[in-house]
């Protein structure tokens, strides 16, 4: 038998192969993208978590974005200070960061509280109770309690505890991911020290809030009169305190006839026995 033939083929193919691999080497070393190490060693500072609070595509498009100067060494807001002093270092800069926001929960309509229009036997979902017939709670400026909010927190710093989320300080790193999948807007974030809060967002007449729920802000002003910086008003039927004024005395926690101000402190929602 003659393998004459059979060695010159695989010769060729060999030297073909050779040949080829030669050429992709040389592709591929001339239009080689160089990656900055930076964008490593900040990736490295990251938590992957990839909640998206940043504004970019992931922990991998943040830490790019932070070397091409496009995104501050403070955007990790799931990081905090030590991920922002961290990233500082590594880029040469100081990092400011501002005060610590976290997810509060602006609404009371517990099950206790709130009343109910008809049997909602839907899908267990706010945006979709929502818009059949805004929900079944009688407010509906209340949390509906499906847990939107819940499905989307990449820190498990939300719950729904009889009906309502309730955010926990301790945990929440401010990523506004709840924030945004709320329907009904009553989820904001707050920096943590200003701890009173008004628990209702509803802008109905007093008496039509009160008969929806028990805690809603009714707009009697009792707030007004109580607090001696002059930092709570009553708009649009609902009491909204002025944060650069508020001295969190708690006056206005404890005279709230409705108990729809509440004090939140070291992560636990009470309100304080001032008296």
């Amino acid at each position: 038998m003659d393998f004459l033939p059979i060695v010159y083929a695989v010769a060729i193919l060999g030297g073909l192969g050779v040949i080829f691999g030669l050429l992709l080497g040389f592709v591929g070393k001339k239009f080689e993208v160089k990656v900055d190490e930076r964008v490593t060693r900040v990736r490295a500072c990251l938590g992957g978590a990839n909640c998206g609070a940043c504004g970019f595509p992931g922990c991998d498009g943040f830490a790019q974005a932070v070397v091409d100067g496009k995104a501050p060494v403070t955007g990790c807001t799931a990081g905090g200070k030590k991920t922002a002093d961290a990233i500082g270092d590594i880029m040469g800069v100081k990092a400011e960061v501002g005060e610590r926001l976290v997810a509060r929960v602006r609404c009371n309509g517990t099950l206790d509280n709130v009343s109910s229009r008809y049997d909602y036997a839907g899908v267990k979902s706010c945006r979709v109770a929502a818009q059949l017939a805004g929900g079944s709670k009688a407010c509906s400026f209340a949390c509906l309690g499906f847990g939107d909010c819940v499905h989307v927190c990449k820190f498990d710093s939300i719950h729904v505890v009889n009906g309502v989320a309730v955010a926990n300080d301790d945990t929440c790193t401010g990523c506004g991911a709840c924030v945004e999948q709320c329907p009904r807007s009553i989820i904001a974030l707050i920096p943590k020290n200003r701890t009173i809060v008004v628990k209702c967002r509803n802008i109905e007449v007093g008496k039509i809030a009160r008969a929806q729920c028990k805690s809603a802000c009714i707009g009697c002003k009792m707030c007004e009169r109580t607090c001696p910086s002059d930092a709570v008003h009553v708009v649009n039927g609902v009491a909204e305190i002025d944060p650069a004024k508020c001295t969190r005395c708690g006056a206005c926690v404890v005279k709230c006839p409705t108990k729809c101000i509440f004090n939140f402190f070291e992560g636990l929602q009470e309100s304080y026995d001032w008296e």
